[in-house]
Order: structure tokens, then C-alpha cells, then sequence
């Protein structure tokens, strides 16, 4: 049972209202379950969105930041908890431990860089997570194409691309986070022979 969900997101609000209204969606059916939001603790963008919509209702929700982006104001005051960490390193392993699933919505770098991360460690056997993408609009298509590609050009093996669940609806996708199960699997497709390039 998910008791709390780390969220990653944009710092930024997007072009289209669709990406606000979506994070407003998805804060809600949180609060519906009664499902504690783990975040990146700002106070901009998608991030604050899905921070104000849930307090606004009456849920928690715990932030984690570095001390570097706090000086720079950024913080959201009003959280249930912030914890102030000393590097972008520290604050990753923190969100991770303190969440029982992980879900990405719409961003750039620093979203991919903390999807990424998680579905590393997955693979690598550190977590037994699951990890979801919440495909607004079809924004993270190209990106679900690529991981395709990857397992068809045998980069990727099916298990670890299962890893991460992919859906357009946020109730049908924590449905498929809590249903999830963890497959072992070897990270590497195949061994290079002893003494082969």
C-alpha cells in the first residue's frame, strides 16, 4: 500500500494550462487516498501546484531541498515538513527513502535526472520502487518511444522497461504502482566470452 508518493516535476508552469490543471488532478486523487506527496519542496512551477492543491485540501506534504536553492528563496513555507539537505545527491537519496512509489509528471532536466535515478536503482536491485510516468498529453511519448527502441536494439532488457509503468489517467496509474510487482533480472543482456572485445 503507497503511503507516500514521491513526485517529480517542473519548476516551471509549461506553455499549455493543461500541465496545471493536470497536477491539480493529480494532488487531488492523493488527498483521495490519503497518500502523504514527497516533492522537491519548491514553491514555483508545477511543484507548488501540486503543494498548494493538497494543503489547500488538508493533505501533507514533505519537501526536501538543498540548502543552496533555500537561500535562494525558492522554498515553499508552508509544508508539513522541509528538510534542508546539503547537495542535489543528498536530496535524491532522501526523497527515495522516505517514499514508498515514484511518479513523474511533465519537466525538463532535473525531472529526468530524478526519474532516471530511481529506475537505476531499480535495475541495479538498490529499491524495489515502482515508478510511474503520468504521459499528460501524450508529453512523455517520445520518451516511452525511446525506452522501446532501447529494448528492441537490445540495450534495455523487457524486465527493467516493465520497471516503469506508463499511463494518461492518474487513478488508473496508481492503481498499476500498487499493483506492481518487482521482477529480478540480470542487468546485462549478454556477457561478453573470456577474452572477447
Amino acid at each position: 500500500m503507497i503511503k507516500t508518493l514521491c513526485i517529480f516535476c517542473g519548476s516551471s508552469m509549461g506553455n499549455r494550462p493543461v500541465y496545471a490543471s493536470q497536477a491539480t488532478w493529480v494532488a487531488k486523487a492523493l488527498f483521495e487516498k490519503n497518500i502523504t506527496l514527497v516533492y522537491g519542496g519548491a514553491n514555483v512551477g508545477l511543484m507548488q501546484i501540486l503543494a498548494d492543491t493538497l494543503l489547500q485540501s488538508g493533505g501533507k506534504v514533505i519537501g526536501v531541498m538543498p540548502k543552496s536553492l533555500v537561500e535562494k528563496e525558492v522554498a515553499h513555507t508552508r509544508l508539513t515538513k522541509l528538510h534542508i539537505v546539503g547537495d542535489m545527491q543528498e536530496r535524491k537519496a532522501l526523497m527515495t527513502s522516505l517514499s514508498d512509489a515514484f511518479i513523474a509528471l511533465p519537466g525538463a532536466y532535473g525531472t529526468l535526472d530524478e526519474l532516471f535515478e530511481v529506475l537505476t536503482w531499480n535495475q541495479l536491485g538498490i529499491i524495489h520502487k515502482p515508478i510511474g510516468l503520468l504521459n499528460v498529453d501524450n508529453f512523455f511519448s517520445p520518451l516511452v518511444h525511446m525506452l522501446d527502441t532501447a529494448v528492441k536494439e537490445h540495450f534495455l532488457r523487457v524486465e527493467h522497461r516493465n520497471i516503469l509503468q506508463v499511463d494518461e489517467n492518474i487513478h488508473a496509474l496508481l492503481q498499476k504502482l500498487e499493483d506492481f510487482k518487482p521482477v529480478t533480472a540480470e542487468k546485462w543482456i549478454e556477457r561478453l566470452k573470456a577474452g572477447s572485445i
